[in-house]
């Protein structure tokens, strides 16, 4: 079916802001201390017991090692005690696939952008179940630079809430930063070279004793990474000629 019955979310937000970003241990154990809680939620929620289910679906990539072995074991442990098959859901898929369940209308073919923690990737879907991976970060995923300017300028934890809400203080024309152009035609992005470029511009300020414009900078860092985005976003839209563009994140 397609009605969600539950939607529990169990953020650790908090317990990372401390860290000023994501410690692979630490997420681990906080996955293993909440998700049998948040399954005994959300079967409260869809007012279900665990024997009414008729299959169990869970990630199995990519992303944190740790935490994903420990989804893997709880949902095998499940699907084997009740005797009912267990399906591997791929997690960057699933991003792309969520916009199916809020807008039935939209169908392939279609191109598919994935800007999710670690991951930005262009996905050309021809058809449900079967995609083609176009363009990917061949250093930092967008997200991850998010979140390295962020710290760079001290605004917090997560980066992109962050940075966004600093931006919309500042002029995205005001300081020059650099678009990445690569010597062969390609799909793929490249954040690394922004975000040290935002590095060295602040540290040229700090050797100055000069005052560092955040909401300028940060206005400007965003705005160069929303070009990068769309600028392959819309070349792959065009060359395969789709009607549809859809985002996942």
């Amino acid at each position: 079916g397609k009605k969600i019955l539950s939607n529990v979310v169990i953020s650790q937000v908090n317990l990372h802001r401390k860290l000023q970003g994501i410690v692979p241990e630490i997420a681990s154990r906080r996955h293993l201390e909440t998700i049998l809680p948040a399954i005994k939620q959300a079967l409260q929620q869809a007012q279900l017991k665990l024997e009414n289910l008729d299959a169990v679906a869970v990630t199995y990539g990519p992303g944190l090692l740790g935490s994903l072995l420990i989804g893997l074991t709880i949902a095998k442990g499940i699907a084997y005690s009740l005797e009912i098959p267990l399906i591997g859901i791929n997690h960057l898929e699933a991003h792309l696939y969520a916009n199916f369940l809020l807008y039935p209308e939209v169908t392939p073919p279609l191109v598919g952008l994935i800007i999710s923690g670690g991951h930005t990737e262009l996905v050309y879907l021809s058809k449900k179940g079967e995609y083609e991976v176009m363009g990917t970060t061949r250093d930092d995923a967008a997200g991850e630079a998010f979140d390295k300017v962020a710290r760079i300028l001290n605004l917090g934890y997560p980066g992109g809430p962050a940075v966004e809400k600093m931006a919309k203080k500042g002029d995205p024309q005001s300081i020059k930063l650099p678009l990445v152009h690569f010597k062969k035609e390609t799909l793929d992005f490249s954040f690394s070279g922004i975000k040290t470029a935002t590095l060295y511009y602040v540290r040229n300020l700090e050797k100055k004793g000069e005052h560092i414009p955040a909401a300028n900078l940060a206005a400007s860092f965003q705005l160069k990474v929303a070009q990068m985005l769309t600028k392959n976003l819309f070349k792959i839209a065009c060359s395969k000629k789709v009607k549809q563009i859809i985002l996942g994140g």
